[in-house]
């Protein structure tokens, strides 16, 4: 194409069939830091535009709880260089992240942070993490930041490898060389590494596969990270932070089970409190200025209705908080409101949504295991909830129920394997962290085409007993039991 041609110079050139859409700048060289941006998720940011008004911690709620992982983080000596939260769905997890993030971003202690939502695809999965953390790292030091360009450079298809692979390439790798130069004190280095809402990645295997490299690159290597993940009890963190031997960072981990640990009963009542009274105060409403609005009575209500997780009271006061109504009215609907009364109003309106989305998971997670020989997921959670709500201080025992309803031993927990963020085990018997979910199984108003009705329960549970007589006659007096306590 340039025969005999001579002194001339090809500047900002763009390679168009080259992989990966690789930037070429002046002197034909790749521009690695462009090419991060490229592949960063903003949208994961702690700052996001596209996250604004994120959840947070209410003023003088979640004290100790908030005092205990930034003392945690604070504390660069520390054996345990890996903090992992667990709690059930609503149990204020992204909130605490949130506050977390903006403390140690104002104290300069913030290296990167990541906010994994399933709805957004941009950070639903792994493609975004490692550069986008690499990213962060990388502008809070020139140094750094010119190495990680030029790991780019070097190897410009890094964003299609595995993430292991990209972790030691993006960050592990530069951090040391940077070290190693003098050019970054690693004691000062901004090192608190946020990961927020693990359970919205998608795919198990991907969950799996990032608290993997988290260990073998992060925790393997000398760096000075420490880093704070959160996230719903399901199977791949579950399984990591197990005591036996395939638990690989028991041992490494410092595991804060939110839900177990902390009640957060009376931050509830104080949030209530404080956030209903400030929307009376604004309300044209006359009624909601009154020192008497709320009622004590209501907010214990409310109080009790919470089950001590925030995501009800969040969801009371976004929709008490509707400016185009009155906050009197709307919360007298919240506090009365019956499966009846639904077809008028929708007060749980988001709580639904996303009691539909972890439902609907399990479900499909459930029915796809051969071994299930096309057992119905919902009708099975449905029969297990009745006999836990029916005879909840006499009630029969799950592993037992499971042999009278059909399921294999153990089909309890493989029922529920996917449901630890609303429901477990207690005394060998299913519970419910939030009421709310137990009453949103109850209602085909919120529960929709996941809904099913307690005929359709007592058709099955008859029918699994009579099949067990027919087979065993030693069943008959626990099935008749049963069927009397039951329905």
């Amino acid at each position: 194409m340039f025969a005999n041609a001579q002194r001339f110079n090809v500047e900002n050139m763009i390679n168009i069939g080259s992989p990966q859409n690789v930037q070429i700048g002046q002197n034909n060289r790749i521009d690695g830091w462009k090419m991060l941006l490229e592949n960063t998720a903003s949208n994961a940011l702690h700052d996001s535009r596209a996250r604004f008004d994120p959840p947070k911690c209410d003023e003088d709620t979640r004290v100790e709880v908030i005092k205990e992982l930034v003392d945690w983080i604070q504390d660069r000596d520390g054996p345990q260089r890996l903090l992992c939260m667990t709690g059930a769905a609503g149990a204020g997890k992204s909130a605490l992240q949130q506050t977390v993030a903006e403390r140690c971003s104002g104290c300069n202690t913030l290296g990167s942070a990541f906010f994994f939502s399933a709805g957004d695809p941009t950070r639903n999965d792994l493609t975004h993490i490692v550069p986008t953390i690499a990213c962060q790292i990388g502008l809070h030091n020139s140094a750094l930041q010119d190495a990680i360009a030029k790991a780019v450079e070097k190897d410009p298809l890094i964003f299609g490898k595995k993430i292991k692979i990209q972790m030691d390439t993006l960050v592990v790798a530069p951090f040391k060389r940077v070290c190693a130069s003098g050019e970054l004190d690693r004691n000062t280095f901004p090192h608190a590494i946020l990961i927020d809402g693990l359970d919205e990645c998608s795919g198990e295997e991907n969950q799996a596969e990032l608290l993997s490299t988290i260990k073998h690159c992060l925790l393997d290597n000398d760096l000075p990270f420490r880093i704070f993940l959160a996230s719903r009890p399901e199977w791949a963190i579950r399984s990591t932070l197990d005591p036996d031997p395939e638990g690989y960072l028991y041992q490494l981990a410092y595991h804060i089970k939110l839900s177990d640990k902390y009640d957060a009963t009376a931050d509830i009542r104080r949030y209530l409190w404080r956030k209903l009274r400030d929307i009376g105060r604004r309300s044209r409403d006359r009624r909601g200025h009154s020192h008497l609005w709320p009622t004590q009575e209501d907010i214990e209500k409310l109080v009790v209705a919470a089950s001590g997780q925030f995501i009800y009271a969040a969801t009371v006061f976004k929709y008490v908080s509707e400016r185009r109504s009155s906050p009197v009215d709307r919360l007298r609907t919240v506090v009365n409101w019956t499966p009846e009364a639904g077809q008028q109003t929708r007060p749980f309106e988001h709580l639904d949504m996303l009691y539909r989305n972890i439902l609907s998971t399990a479900k499909e997670m459930y029915e796809a295991v051969d071994t299930n020989r096309g057992r119905d997921f919902l009708l099975l959670l449905r029969v297990h909830q009745m006999n836990a709500l029916r005879r909840c201080d006499i009630g029969m025992k799950a592993a037992h129920f499971d042999e009278i309803i059909g399921l294999d031993e153990g089909g309890h927990e493989d029922l529920c394997s996917d449901l630890h963020s609303l429901v477990f085990f207690q005394r060998k018997q299913m519970r419910f962290y939030h009421q709310s979910f137990s009453e949103f199984l109850d209602s085909e108003f919120r529960a929709q085409h996941l809904f099913v009705s307690e005929t359709q329960v007592r058709e099955y549970v008859t029918k699994s007993c009579l099949q067990k007589i027919l087979q065993r006659e030693d069943f008959l007096n626990e099935s008749t039991f049963l069927l009397r306590e039951l329905f």
